[in-house]
C-alpha cells in the first residue's frame, strides 16, 4: 500500500490564532515567543489535536518553530512528537508578491506524494507554483490567522485526505 498523504502544519496563525496579537518582530522576541511561558499558548486547542490524530495522513510540522513545536506546542494539543520539515531559516519579514519561504521545501519534501499544507500565509502564487512543480495531488489550505484552524477547516482537510488516501488491497481468494 502506498504511504499516506503528508499534512504539513504551521503554528502561528494556524494552530495559534493571532486574533489581533502583535507577533514578534526581532529574533530575541521570537525566542521568547517559542517557549512554554508564552501566555498566548492557551489558545491552542486539544480538540484540534485529537481531530488531527484521526486524519488519514502523516502529520509533519512546517513551521518556523521547528523542533520547538514538539516541546512547546504538541504537548498542549495532545499530539505526540511529529517529524519536522527541514525548512530554510524563516525571514523576519515576508517579501510581498514573492513565493512563500516554505513552498519549495514542502514540495521537495513531499517528493510527488499527495500532501496538504495548512498555513495562514498561503497565496495564489504558492498555489500556482505547486500546481506547476508538484506531480501529485496537493491541497494548499489557507487558514484565517485571526481565528486559526476551525472545525470547518478540519472538515475540508479531512474530506480531501479521504479522497487521496490509498485503500488497502483485499486479498483475492
Amino acid at each position: 500500500m502506498p504511504p499516506y498523504p503528508l499534512l504539513f502544519l504551521d503554528v502561528d496563525g494556524t494552530l495559534l490564532p493571532h486574533n489581533g496579537v502583535r507577533l514578534p518582530r526581532t529574533l530575541d522576541e521570537w525566542a521568547l515567543w517559542q517557549t512554554p511561558a508564552n501566555p498566548h499558548l492557551a489558545a491552542l486547542s486539544p480538540t484540534h489535536g485529537r481531530h488531527l490524530l484521526t486524519l488519514p495522513c502523516t502529520l509533519v510540522w512546517a513551521t518556523a518553530w521547528m523542533h520547538d513545536a514538539n516541546t512547546v506546542t504538541a504537548p498542549r494539543m495532545g499530539l505526540p512528537g511529529l517529524p519536522v520539515a527541514a525548512l530554510p531559516e524563516a525571514p523576519l519579514h515576508d517579501e510581498p508578491d514573492a513565493l512563500h519561504w516554505k513552498t519549495r521545501t514542502l514540495v521537495e519534501t513531499a517528493a510527488g506524494r499527495p500532501f496538504v499544507w495548512v498555513d495562514d500565509e498561503i497565496t495564489d502564487l504558492d498555489h500556482s507554483w505547486v500546481t506547476t512543480h508538484h506531480p501529485g495531488p496537493a491541497l494548499l489550505h489557507r487558514v484565517d490567522p485571526r481565528t486559526g484552524l476551525t472545525t470547518s477547516d478540519l472538515t475540508r482537510v479531512d474530506a480531501w485526505l479521504h479522497q487521496h488516501t490509498p485503500t488497502p488491497q483485499r486479498p483475492l481468494h
